[in-house]
């Protein structure tokens, strides 16, 4: 039988680099019995040839390789390619929402993607390794099914605006993907050996928040813009995710800025998050706050150096806003921070206390005015970034605030707001939105919205975190704390506890095959074991189901039992005293019932998910 095939005339495969996107942004993707063709639809003279045999990859002119029998699907871009063990997987963008345009640029949210096997059969893998190879496909998928992912065909959200002015011409023709800010670039393992020869077909994409928002003010039009990128580097979950490693990265680290652009003119103000640079942990172990752990054997000193180093590198000044406890469980936390950035003794480093629970209690949370007073000062000799509208640099912003709280969410994102709308007052101020004397406070309609947006941040990057929404968002929000604010922040703490204890090893192992942090070796379950074949103990299955036999049955005798007598009370003791006992148990053996993470070991490799 002859088959049919597409023809194109085409005089070269080079194209005019000026007259080309930085990446395409709509693909057709043809799967073969031996060739996966993925076509541009901005540029059908050219397509992405991927044998499905050997797994080469190569870029060709299109010269009517495509059988035309095959029917194509739409896609949105690819994400990379990830190895398991029936092989490698293309990841691609099956859907993608509109966010708002920033610089001139659209900016997309991911919103759902597909994974296709590269591999044309499964015939040589055994029936574990199959199965073992769906699981790690549902790991994958629910990495990305975390909200939100970002992404621009033409714009570098790896980047704030300042990085983007100070890198030099001849780095603007470069790859997106090699000029990206790495510690942003969410899928950099999954097409760095991919994406060089290929660039214009691989997305990089963002994980954090973005909102876009139109406004008006004083009969102004202006857009004002907040996009927060969360860093890959020492990345996890909550509990298993605390504090620092060897290399300078802490965890929950996140980068926001602020964005300002009216009539050409573009300003920006950059804040910044992230764990206490010490090595410190606290390990989930079923106890609703586990103890936190200092390490005694590290070197913290030369791990916070190196963190600080690297900060003031790229940021400037650093004016540390410490939120915990200074007394109680988090006192021994805050007295070792001050201690290390005593030791430091570097002058573009100030420290800030500020008790966040024992100055704001009984709901008085009117006195974080206190702490935004008194970093004003601070804050005005940092400034911010602002480019005229005829590209001519008018303000640099020489410093940021790195925030934090134990979590880095809660405290923080409040503190967060409050610096934010400040400096967002002085920004509107010089390019004329607000006349002199006007605030962002006093603007009902804008800082309805800006309360909103900053509120729904703290929600997303809590969920990114933790798992659940943040808690203290009423104030974020409305600007009190209230009692109903109160009751959502216990269901979140209830949720937290639950998903930080019984779900996020699964969530740690998914992200760490997504960034690479765990790499699939082809022979899992064939001839090495398979980590993910480790079954709990039996009494991870055991426990729980006496308990809930027991509870059962006290329940059962302490509803419907229509009359007591010494029977009665007697049995009702004895289950009660088996839940209790069953219960005990439980929470002895704590650590074997967490579920931690089975791909690899954690904490810089210094603890492993079954040790004490």
């Amino acid at each position: 039988m002859k088959l049919k095939f597409r023809l194109f005339n085409m005089n070269s495969l080079l194209t005019d680099i000026k007259a080309t996107p930085l990446i395409y942004d709509e693909f057709k993707i043809y799967i073969c019995p031996n060739n996966i063709f993925i076509e541009p639809v901005q540029n059908p003279n050219i397509i992405l040839n991927i044998d499905r045999i050997d797994f080469t990859t190569q870029k060709q002119t299109n010269n009517g390789q495509i059988p035309i029998e095959i029917k194509s699907q739409t896609i949105a871009g690819i994400l990379g390619v990830v190895k398991l063990l029936i092989g490698p997987y293309i990841i691609v963008i099956k859907k993608k929402e509109f966010v708002g345009k920033l610089d001139g640029h659209d900016i997309w949210k991911l919103i759902d993607i597909d994974i296709l096997p590269i591999p044309k059969t499964r015939l040589h893998i055994n029936e574990i390794q199959d199965r073992m190879d769906i699981e790690y496909l549902n790991m994958i998928k629910q990495t990305f099914n975390t909200p939100y992912y970002y992404f621009s065909y033409t714009y570098d959200l790896t980047h704030t605006m300042q990085r983007l002015y100070n890198i030099p011409s001849s780095f603007v023709n470069t790859p997106m993907f090699a000029r990206a800010d790495q510690r942003f670039l969410w899928n950099y393992f999954l097409i760095k050996n991919f994406c060089m020869d290929h660039h214009e077909f691989f997305v990089p994409i963002i994980h954090g928040f973005i909102a876009i928002n139109n406004c008006t003010l004083n009969g102004k039009d202006f857009v004002w813009t907040v996009v927060s990128r969360r860093s890959r580097n020492r990345h996890g979950p909550r509990l298993l995710k605390r504090g620092i490693d060897q290399n300078g990265n802490v965890a929950n680290f996140v980068e926001t800025e602020m964005i300002v652009e009216y009539n050409n003119t573009k300003s920006s103000y950059v804040q910044t998050r992230g764990s206490i640079p010490l090595y410190w942990a606290q390990y989930p172990t079923l106890k609703y706050k586990p103890a936190m752990q200092i390490a005694q054997n590290e070197n913290h000193l030369e791990a916070a150096t190196i963190h600080f180093n690297e900060q003031i590198s790229i940021y400037g000044q650093q004016i540390l806003i410490n939120l915990i406890d200074q007394r109680g469980a988090e006192q021994e936390l805050e007295r070792n921070y001050h201690d290390i950035v005593t030791m430091l003794d570097n002058n573009k480093i100030k420290y800030e206390a500020f008790d966040f629970h024992s100055e704001c209690k009984k709901m008085r949370w009117d006195r974080l005015s206190i702490l935004v007073n008194r970093v004003a000062h601070e804050q005005d000799n940092l400034k911010y970034f602002l480019l005229g509208s005829d590209g001519k640099l008018l303000i640099l912003q020489k410093g940021v605030f790195r925030t934090n709280c134990v979590d880095c969410l809660d405290r923080t994102n409040v503190v967060q707001s409050l610096l934010g709308r400040r400096i967002l007052t002085v920004m509107l101020q010089k390019m004329d939105i607000l006349n002199f004397g006007q605030k962002v406070e006093d603007q009902l309609d804008f800082e309805s919205l800006f309360k909103s947006v900053w509120a729904d941040h703290a929600d997303i990057i809590s969920i990114q975190y933790s798992g659940t929404g943040a808690l203290k968002t009423d104030f974020t929000r409305t600007g009190k704390r209230t009692y109903n604010g109160m009751f959502r922040d216990l269901k979140n703490s209830l949720l937290r506890y639950y998903k930080n204890n019984l779900r996020d090893g699964v969530r740690q192992d998914s992200i760490d095959l997504v960034l690479g942090n765990y790499v699939v070796n082809a022979e899992e379950s064939a001839s090495l074991s398979s980590p993910l074949e480790v079954r709990p103990a039996l009494k991870y299955f055991m426990y729980p189901i006496i308990l809930m036999i027991a509870l059962a049955m006290f329940m059962a005798n302490a509803v419907f039992t229509s009359e007591y007598n010494t029977g009665t009370y007697i049995f009702l003791l004895f289950w009660g005293t088996m839940v209790m006992c069953v219960l005990s148990l439980i929470f002895y053996y704590g650590k074997e019932f967490v579920n931690y993470p089975r791909l690899s070991s954690f904490d810089n490799g210094r603890r492993h998910h079954h040790q004490s």
